[in-house]
């Protein structure tokens, strides 16, 4: 388990080697092999011959997966980032056919939006939250700041309906404040599949 968990450094877009893989996970060969092809088993990355390739949002998935195997959330936070999750988040939200931008900025004031996803006139504005642990309230502050940075979207895009939406890694299940809702980063794809027959019983917000 704590090669895996190593090993989730190793996982950056490009190829690795069984080698590079093994000296980064602090194991041996025939360790980091079975791990590369259990990922790859998985669907986390493909193998070409002797080197395993990787795109931006594979790191999070190995992530996720060593913490289905029983991994402890503190060691696995140290090994991810801000950009692995909005790689992921973006990821699924293309494969769902999305326009997505990342890192979208607003002016006057200046807010950022960490992902855009747009699709059929509604677009799901993403503030991606890498908390070990956290509160209600610190989760009611998210939440108010994310429907305030929608408002600002929604105030200076022409004809924009856009729904605030929070996604972490720590909740257990989807949850819900002031109709925004709170979304694991495991069950988000279930999410963004079933988006449009929920989209009544979420904070919708558009112009006046």
């Amino acid at each position: 388990m704590q090669a895996l968990v190593n090993g989730i450094s190793g996982i950056i877009p490009g190829g690795i080697s069984v080698m590079d893989f093994a000296i980064i996970s602090k194991t041996d060969q025939i360790t980091a092999q079975k791990i590369l092809n259990e990922l790859v088993e998985n669907d986390i990355g493909r193998r070409d011959q002797d080197v395993f390739n990787f795109s931006d949002g594979d790191r999070l998935k190995t992530a996720i997966h060593a913490l289905q195997k029983g991994a402890s959330i503190d060691e696995v936070a140290e090994k991810i980032s801000w950009k692995d999750f909005e790689g992921l988040v973006a990821e699924i939200l293309e494969k769902d056919d999305f326009a997505t931008m990342r890192n979208f900025m607003l002016k006057k004031p200046r807010m950022e939006i960490d992902v855009v996803g747009i699709k059929r006139g509604i677009a799901l504005l993403i503030d991606c939250k890498h908390w070990k642990r956290t509160s209600t309230s610190a989760l009611q502050t998210v939440v108010h700041k994310q429907i305030e940075r929608t408002k600002h979207y929604v105030a200076s895009t022409e004809g924009a309906m856009a729904i605030p939406v929070i996604v972490t890694l720590y909740q257990d299940k989807v949850d819900f404040i002031n109709k925004v809702p709170i979304v694991p980063i495991f069950q988000f794809t279930s999410f963004v599949e079933e988006f449009y027959g929920n989209v009544e019983n979420m904070e919708t917000i558009e112009k006046d």
